[in-house]
């Protein structure tokens, strides 16, 4: 199954919930039509890598009308922004460039509760914009739903360029998947 690969063992009271919030997530951007790719640690694992995660990062098409729609689902699932700010607010391009500019933002975070640890980050600072991600993004099927990720070469653009420690070990295993798949 699915979230068996993505990996939630350090979360095993709630891997069940997990599993759920995920799907439902999913299928929910997928019903609303909403303009996203996956990235991050659920991409890495998805892409064929084993380690834990405990959100969801995604880089979403920065439209006002996309960030509406992502902010109502979100909203509508119960999930709130990290930091006390109006989540409407992300979905008005000049609130939202001021937060970029001034605050410096660098992802916007919702969480359903402090307790669960269900949290999904909209990535905002990425080296590979939307567009070039979507384009080259892996579709991958799951039942009625379908997930875009972020293709092997772009994630590791994307680990490299925040060389933390775990992206670091990443993109070497992501190097060796693509070997091994002979890319």
């Amino acid at each position: 199954m699915f979230f068996i690969v993505c990996n939630y063992i350090i979360f095993e009271n709630h891997q069940k919930d997990m599993q759920m919030f995920y799907e439902d997530i999913f299928r929910e951007f997928n019903n609303h039509e909403i303009q996203f790719v996956v990235v991050g640690g659920v991409a890495f694992n998805l892409l064929g890598g084993m380690r834990s995660t405990q959100d969801l990062d995604l880089i979403v098409l920065m439209s006002d009308e996309n960030l509406k729609r992502i902010v109502n689902v979100l909203k509508n699932n119960g999930y709130s922004p990290r930091h006390p700010v109006n989540a409407d607010d992300l979905a008005k391009s000049e609130i939202r460039n001021e937060w970029i500019s001034k605050r410096n933002m660098k992802a916007f975070s919702f969480i359903k509760d402090l307790k669960s640890f269900e949290q999904i980050d909209l990535i905002i600072d990425c080296p590979i914009d939307f567009l070039t991600a979507h384009e080259s993004a892996e579709i991958i099927n799951i039942g009625d739903f379908s997930i875009p990720v972020i293709s092997p070469e772009n994630l590791i653009k994307m680990k490299e360029h925040a060389g933390r420690e775990i992206d670091l070990a990443d993109i070497k295993e992501l190097k060796a998947i693509l070997k091994i798949n002979g890319n």
